[in-house]
C-alpha cells in the first residue's frame, strides 16, 4: 500500500485549515486528496472548496462521516467539538486526525479512547506538529540525550499576536460569520460539560475558563513537547494564573533514579508584541540545549537547535543547528500517511494525549490549593 493516496474529509474551514493544512495537503497531492469539506459557515466551506479544488462543500458533518470517498477525517474545529466529531468518525469506520488538544477534560479523552477501541481498526492521530519536526525528533532529542544529568529545564511560549503572522503568510484567509442561530447555544452546552469535568464540584469562574482554554490551546503544544523529552512530572510545585500569562514549576526526577531531581519552569502567554518566542531549553552541568520554534503560520521558517557547552580547554562553544527546512506540518502529514497506509505506530495517540490533560489537572489542583491558602490568611 506504499503508494496509496489517502482520501480526506475535513471538518472545520477556519484559520488552521486555510493557513496551514489545506496548503500543505495541496502540496502533498501525491499522497492526499481532499474529497469534502464541512464548516459551520457555508461561505467558509464554499470558499475553501473553490480555492483548493475540493469537490463537495457542506455544513453537515454527517455527510463527511458517511462519504465513501473519505478514508481519514481531519477535525479542525474548536476544542469543544473534538470529542463529538472524533467519536462519530470512528463509529463510521474512518481514521481521525484531530488538532490538538484532543479535548479539555480527562473523562472526555477517556471516552475517545474507548470509542477507538470499540471501533477496532480506525485510528486516532493527534496533531502535535512540533513533535514531528526533524530538528526536534533528530537533532534536539539527540543533543539532550548526551547530557548526563539534567539540572534544570525551561518551557516558554510567548507567541505574540497570530494575526500579525497570518496576515503576512500569503494564504489570504477569509473569516465569514454566517453561523446558524443556535450555534452559540450548542457550543456553550458542550463547553459547560467539559468545564464541569475539568473542575469537578467547583464553581466555574471566568478565570478557570480562561485557564482551561489556554492550556488546551497554546499550552498544549509546549506541555506535549516537554513531556516527550522529559516524561511526566512527579508533581506541580506551584502555578501563577494571571491572564493572559500563565506559569508553573514542575518537579522532575532524572531518568536514572540516582541522578537527583530538577525543576522545569513553564511560562506562556500572548501579548501584542510580534515576536514568536517559543522554545524548550534543557540545562546540564557543562551543556545547554535549546530548540527554538518560529511561527508555523509562515511556511519555511527554520526550527533551530542551539547548543552551548564547555570544551576540554574550559572554553564555551556555541553552535546553531538547523536539522531541516521542512516545516513541521509537512513532516506531520508525511508521518500520518506512513502510519495509516503502512501501519507505522502512531506517536501522538489518544492515550498519549491523555497525559497532557492529566498535567492540566495537576496544574488546576496546584492553583486551587494556592487559592485556598490565600483565602485562609
Amino acid at each position: 500500500m506504499g503508494g496509496t493516496k489517502l482520501r480526506v474529509g475535513i471538518i472545520g474551514a477556519g484559520e488552521v485549515a486555510q493557513v496551514c493544512h489545506l496548503p500543505n495537503l495541496t502540496l502533498l497531492g501525491h499522497l492526499y486528496s481532499v474529497s469534502i469539506i464541512c464548516d459551520i459557515s457555508e461561505k467558509n466551506a464554499k470558499h475553501c472548496a473553490s480555492k483548493f479544488h475540493i469537490p463537495v462543500a457542506t455544513t453537515d458533518p454527517t455527510e463527511v462521516f458517511k462519504s465513501k470517498e473519505v478514508d481519514v477525517v481531519l477535525i479542525l474545529t474548536s476544542d469543544e467539538f473534538h470529542e463529538t466529531y472524533t467519536v462519530a468518525a470512528l463509529e463510521a469506520g474512518k481514521h481521525v486526525f484531530v488538532e490538538k488538544p484532543l479535548s479539555l477534560s480527562v473523562p472526555s479523552v477517556e471516552r475517545i479512547i474507548a470509542a477507538e477501541k470499540k471501533a477496532n481498526g480506525p485510528r486516532v492521530f493527534v496533531g502535535y506538529m512540533r513533535r514531528y519536526a526533524a530538528s526536534f525528533t533528530n537533532t534536539f532529542k539527540s543533543e539532550v540525550e548526551s547530557i548526563p544529568r539534567i539540572l534544570y529545564a525551561r518551557s516558554r511560549d510567548f507567541s505574540g499576536p497570530n494575526a500579525h503572522f497570518v496576515d503576512q503568510s500569503g494564504t489570504f484567509q477569509v473569516k465569514n460569520t454566517d453561523f446558524p442561530a443556535d450555534a452559540g447555544k450548542v457550543r456553550d452546552e458542550k463547553l459547560d460539560v467539559l468545564y464541569r469535568e475539568a473542575f469537578p464540584d467547583q464553581e466555574i469562574t471566568p478565570e478557570k475558563i480562561k485557564y482551561c482554554r489556554f492550556l488546551g490551546g497554546l499550552g498544549s503544544h509546549d506541555i506535549s513537547l516537554m513531556r516527550e523529552v522529559l516524561g511526566l512530572p512527579e508533581s506541580v510545585g506551584g502555578v501563577s494564573v494571571n491572564a493572559p500569562f500563565y506559569s508553573a514549576i514542575l518537579n522532575y526526577k532524572n531518568a536514572s533514579g540516582d541522578k537527583g531531581s530538577f525543576a522545569v519552569t513553564y511560562e506562556s502567554g500572548i501579548d501584542a508584541v510580534p515576536d514568536f518566542d517559543a522554545h524548550l531549553a534543557v540545562y546540564g552541568e557543562k551543556k545547554r540545549v535549546l530548540i527554538k520554534y518560529d511561527s508555523p503560520y509562515v511556511k519555511g521558517l527554520p526550527i533551530k537547535v542551539i547548543v552551548q557547552e564547555v570544551n576540554d580547554a574550559g572554553e564555551i562553544q556555541t553552535k546553531e543547528i538547523i536539522g531541516s527546512y521542512e516545516d513541521a506540518y509537512t513532516a506531520e502529514f508525511l508521518e500520518l500517511h506512513e502510519c495509516l497506509v503502512n501501519g507505522k505506530e502512531i506517536k501522538t495517540t489518544a492515550e498519549d494525549a491523555l497525559n497532557d490533560v492529566k498535567i492540566y489537572d495537576l496544574m488546576y489542583k496546584a492553583w486551587n490549593a494556592t487559592q485556598q491558602f490565600s483565602s485562609s490568611i
